[in-house]
């Protein structure tokens, strides 16, 4: 069973995984309001759910 904390993505994380750049993705955590599951230091961290989203709004 995976631990949901190997679960969390960076923004630039995600960028990866959708091929798309740095700047979509915060643009579209932006516009869509989403606030991150975890923060540690000054990096955000999303959920995979949050990816969903954020894939729909960048594509």
């Amino acid at each position: 069973m995976k631990d949901e904390r190997t679960e969390l993505l960076t923004a630039g994380n995600i960028a990866k995984e959708l091929a798309v750049s740095d700047t979509k993705v915060k643009k579209a955590i932006q516009e869509l309001g989403l606030k991150p599951a975890a923060k540690k230091g000054v990096c955000n961290y999303y959920t995979r759910d949050m990816l969903n989203k954020i894939k729909s709004a960048v594509k």
